[in-house]
């Protein structure tokens, strides 16, 4: 049950089309259409709604839809594997899937998109995820749930001259292919579907409510192959046909002379005037829109004595339900565009605000580059100044260098004739001792002849 106490009824049904997996048709996998019905759609008010599971070649599955869109502006739709907490680790699974929304007019008008030799993304809150993940060609227990979260614009969904929305249902329907065979799933396949020819078996879920956190229908009821000597039949309605009685059950009781009293008139003006006084957004979200039906019908129908409506009031009257809708769904439309517009100028600020700081961060480094490139240029002619010094201490220290080379090969040199020099040194004091000798006795010799002369 909705917040607003509106039961959401949803009708669920399961078929195996086996037509497609003839080998005529060269193909080895089992196609899966669900169709899965859901009015008061406009009404729901979670988030996020799961379907009930169901079975493709031994693997669970479940739809996903967001109402008012995963991504903003769009309703949102995605195919995941059920209890995928519970899967082992190398849990694979191949698939093609696709989904349409029903043109309830037209069916050739849906709107239908496929996924194609795809694996599943854990988290889908990621469009980049899903683009990623396109490429590849099996489901695993990692990555389990994928689809498309800009698949209508909401604007197209709500628009009263499509049929996506009729009398307020929503007719979402699902295919999935598990074989490898082809790419079969397309639009022309899945608008051009013929259901009372292409199912072998069938499974419905009675209509249900939903509730705040998980939908609870009863198990699908599930046709077993029967064999050559055993037919097993469910009759249950057809949704067209139910359709069709209670739209002919509607209109039979619109033109039944029924005579209302004016208590009963005056009840169906207080519940306009209830209507009236509220804000459009307000009786959008109100639920009111069936009671106010009832009411205008009434009011169209009172013949009072005193008052009596002409006949293009009358038919004002019954057209005004269809008209009040209409500008309860642009006022929401409209609200939902400033809503928007706010978020976007919240964002806008954010990022001016995220520039100007960092405007302000910019100036101070390019302040801060130009000081340490004068600290860089004064330590460069420092730098300068030492490679000059080292470049002539490099020159003594290479003289030096050479003066000693020099002057150790002289000394070497001497080393060598060193024992001569000591020879000739002897030598030479002998030589000296001698000459003094020699000198001595010439000294003598002239002392002597100085006496004698």
């Amino acid at each position: 049950m909705d917040v607003n106490g509106l039961i959401t009824k949803v009708t669920w049904k399961i078929e195996v089309l086996s037509d497609v997996g003839s080998k005529s048709m060269g193909l080895n996998g089992q196609l899966t259409k669900v169709t899965w019905r859901i009015e008061n759609f406009s009404r729901m008010k979670r988030l996020k709604h799961c379907s009930e599971n169901f079975t493709v070649d031994d693997s669970k599955w479940q739809l996903i839809i967001y109402p008012g869109g995963h991504n903003v502006g769009f309703l949102s739709i995605f195919l995941g594997v059920a209890d995928s907490s519970t899967l082992a680790s190398g849990w694979t699974r191949y698939a093609h899937f696709g989904f349409a929304v029903i043109d309830q007019f037209d069916r050739e008008n849906s709107k239908t998109l496929e996924y194609v030799t795809t694996l599943f993304t854990q988290d889908f809150g990621d469009d980049t995820l899903s683009l990623l993940a396109a490429t590849k060609k099996e489901f695993n227990a990692n990555y389990p749930t994928l689809g498309f979260g800009s698949f209508l614009p909401l604007t197209e969904l709500h628009n009263p001259k499509r049929g996506h929305l009729l009398n307020d249902a929503c007719l979402v329907e699902a295919y999935v292919f598990t074989g490898r065979t082809v790419d079969m799933i397309s639009h022309e396949f899945i608008v051009k579907t013929d259901l009372d020819k292409s199912k072998t078996k069938e499974g419905d879920c009675v209509t249900v409510a939903i509730g705040n956190q998980k939908t609870t229908t009863t198990k699908p009821v599930e046709v077993i192959n029967p064999s050559p000597t055993l037919a097993i039949e469910l009759e249950q309605p057809a949704e067209e046909d139910m359709n069709t009685f209670f739209t002919s059950l509607e209109s039979e009781l619109s033109s039944s002379r029924i005579v209302y009293s004016k208590e009963e008139a005056k009840e169906a003006l207080a519940k306009i005037n209830e209507a009236l006084n509220m804000t459009l957004v307000d009786l959008n979200d109100s639920g009111k829109f069936s009671p106010l039906k009832q009411a205008f019908m009434i009011l169209a129908s009172f013949d009072g004595s005193s008052t009596t409506l002409t006949i293009e009031q009358k038919n004002e009257l019954l057209g005004l339900e269809e008209r009040l809708k209409e500008l309860a769904n642009r006022a929401a439309k409209a609200v939902q565009d400033k809503n928007q517009l706010t978020a976007k100028e919240s964002i806008k600020r954010t990022m001016t605000r995220s520039l100007e700081s960092s405007l302000i961060r910019y100036n101070e480094v390019e302040t801060e580059v130009k000081q340490v490139d004068q600290i860089l240029a004064a330590l460069h002619e420092e730098v300068v100044e030492a490679q000059k010094k080292r470049e002539k201490m490099l020159a003594e220290r290479n003289g030096i260098y050479r003066s000693c080379k020099e002057m150790k090969m002289k000394l070497d040199a001497l080393g060598k004739e060193w024992a001569v020099y000591e020879a000739t040194a002897r030598a030479g004091e002998e030589e000296e001792k001698s000459v003094e000798a020699e000198w001595g006795r010439i000294k003598d010799f002239i002392s002597s002849i100085n006496g004698k002369i």
